[in-house]
C-alpha cells in the first residue's frame, strides 16, 4: 500500500510539472506577441530608435509598435520618423496606423487627471 500512495505521489509531481511547463509557454508566447512593442520612456533617444531598426532588421518583425503615454508622446513620433527616414529608408517601412488615447488617474492628493497615449503601427511592406 505504501508503494501505491508513492506512485500516486510521482504523478501529482508529473501533472504539476506539466501544468507549469505549459504555463511557462504560455508565457513565452505572450512574449513573443509583446517583442515587438517599443515603450518610449526617459532612455536616451537613439536607444529606441536602435530599437526600432533591430526589430525590422535583425529580428526579421513584420510588425513592429511603438508606443508612449504623457510627455514621451512626441519623442515617439520622431523616433519612428528618424527611424523610418534615416536607417530604414531603403526597407519599404510604412506607418499603418497610428491610435491615440487619454486614460483618466487620480493623483496623490485625489485630484482627476488625464494622461494621453500613442501608438503607432510601422509595417514592412
Amino acid at each position: 500500500m505504501p508503494e501505491e500512495s508513492k506512485d500516486n505521489n510521482k504523478e501529482e509531481k508529473v501533472s504539476e510539472i506539466k501544468g507549469s511547463e505549459v504555463k511557462a509557454i504560455e508565457v513565452k508566447e505572450k512574449q513573443k506577441e509583446d517583442d515587438n512593442i517599443i515603450f518610449v520612456g526617459i532612455k536616451p533617444f537613439m536607444n529606441y530608435v536602435t530599437g526600432v531598426v533591430m526589430q525590422f532588421q535583425n529580428k526579421g518583425q513584420k510588425e513592429v509598435i511603438v508606443s508612449a503615454r504623457g510627455k514621451f508622446t512626441s519623442k515617439a513620433i520622431d523616433i519612428v520618423e528618424v527611424a523610418r527616414r534615416t536607417f530604414l529608408k531603403d526597407e519599404n517601412i510604412t506607418i499603418k496606423d497610428i491610435k491615440i488615447a487619454s486614460e483618466q488617474f487620480e493623483n496623490k492628493e485625489g485630484k482627476r487627471i488625464f494622461v494621453s497615449s500613442i501608438e503607432i503601427f510601422l509595417v514592412k511592406e
